[in-house]
């Protein structure tokens, strides 16, 4: 595992401008950290998800897979979880972060695109952090958003957390899209 800090040379310079008092001031990795170097598209996809989403979702994930596009997530709520799935069977980056330090033991199916130098694992938060809270997905998902550029919701609940970071986006001026119809 490597430690990242604001003086660090492949430090996100972005998180600072736009995360303000919020940003982490350190990072822990595991894997190609050449890979923040990458153009990045952000996955984000609320947990309950109708099922004409959760298949563009599908669909899209294996276009990025097939375009070699780097995708960044927490890969948490199950649509994500299954586009992960997809994207592994690809040879395109992917940055994985967790809204919790990140595990002790790494799950066989992530141990090939590790190897092979096409997965990064990166938290914004301490080793004390093991277990996953809804503030800790929102402050994730807030990071994930300042490190894309740009961003694709797979689906969003009204007044939800995806809601919210739209609009945290939008402030941004991070380019956004959403795969379902409205």
């Amino acid at each position: 595992m490597t430690i990242l800090t604001p003086g660090d040379s492949l430090w996100p310079r972005q998180l600072c401008e736009l995360l303000a008092c919020e940003a982490p001031t350190r990072l822990t990795a595991l894997g190609n950290l050449e890979l923040l170097t990458q153009p990045k598209t952000a996955l984000f996809c609320s947990a309950r998800c109708p099922g004409s989403a959760i298949l563009r979702a599908y669909d899209k994930a294996a276009h990025w897979r097939d375009d070699g596009r780097c995708i960044i997530s927490g890969f948490h709520s199950p649509v994500e979880r299954e586009c992960l799935r997809i994207l592994l069977r690809g040879t395109q980056p992917i940055i994985l972060c967790p809204a919790r330090a990140l595990p002790k033991r790494i799950p066989p199916q992530w141990q090939t695109a590790l190897a092979t130098g096409r997965l990064l694992l990166l938290s914004a938060f301490p080793e004390t952090k093991t277990r996953i809270t809804s503030d800790l997905a929102r402050r994730r998902n807030e990071f994930v958003a300042a490190l894309a550029d740009e961003a694709c919701f797979a689906h969003i609940t009204p007044g939800g957390q995806s809601d919210d970071l739209s609009h945290c986006l939008r402030e941004w001026g991070v380019p956004f899209s959403k795969l379902e119809r409205t």
